[in-house]
């Protein structure tokens, strides 16, 4: 699974992954810790895309309560075309995750509790994972905005860590993952793999990180 992030520098998240976004914000904050249920930066597939914030963890446009969605902060690759809550939003509505690094704990030889890695690329360049999100309307009457991280099987340098990893999309990819139009498990399948390890890198953090309070530089400095 997936279930913490970075998004350290977005100005340069948004240069690398999506140049075409303009009126960026200046006074969004770095995050170290991004924790579910907390508002993350996205692109949605709009008509237009633009820069938005979508609370993460899904909610399904029919859910009765929105407690469901910090048990949908990820969506498995290999059933997320099929799976009541995912299939409607794989079809018509997907988006890019801004990120530049994410978070994983193993448990080592003679330890009593796990130990995290920060895991990002060999480049330290900003990426995106494979999103999807949802319109959900609750009793109040408010609109909100929400999305899940898809997975998958892990490559070779983070099956030491987990057993699953995020879809890192290629950029050359964005262009279908985007695309406003209704899509099929033919058209987007292949989409759904594991990055290749040979670009990605990680190394041992502190304990820091374990709480989502301790959004500070000091979850990524090498343990």
């Amino acid at each position: 699974m997936c279930g913490r992030f970075t998004l350290t520098d977005i100005q340069e998240a948004l240069r690398v992954v999506a140049p075409f976004v303009k009126d960026i914000p200046s006074d969004i904050p770095a995050r170290y810790n991004v924790a579910p249920t907390q508002p993350v930066a996205v692109i949605p597939n709009y008509e237009e895309p633009k820069l938005d914030f979508f609370l993460w963890g899904l909610i399904p446009s029919w859910s009765k309560d929105a407690k469901i969605a910090s048990r949908l902060i990820n969506a498995r690759g290999e059933t997320v075309a099929e799976k009541p809550s995912f299939r409607a939003a794989y079809k018509r509505r997907r988006c890019l995750i801004l990120t530049d690094g994410f978070y994983e704990w193993i448990k080592m030889p003679g330890e009593t509790r796990k130990t995290p890695h920060y895991i990002q690329m060999e480049s330290k360049a900003p990426f995106a994972f494979a999103g999807l999100w949802e319109i959900w309307h609750s009793p109040e009457g408010d609109e909100i905005r929400t999305c899940t991280i898809i997975t998958t099987e892990p490559n070779e340098m983070v099956a030491k860590l987990h057993n699953r990893m995020p879809v890192i999309l290629d950029k050359k990819d964005y262009d279908l993952w985007l695309d406003p139009e209704e899509k099929t498990q033919q058209d987007l399948g292949h989409l759904i793999k594991p990055y290749p390890a040979v670009e990605m890198m990680h190394y041992p953090v502190s304990t820091l990180v374990n709480s989502p309070a301790n959004d500070v530089p000091e979850t990524i400095v090498p343990a």
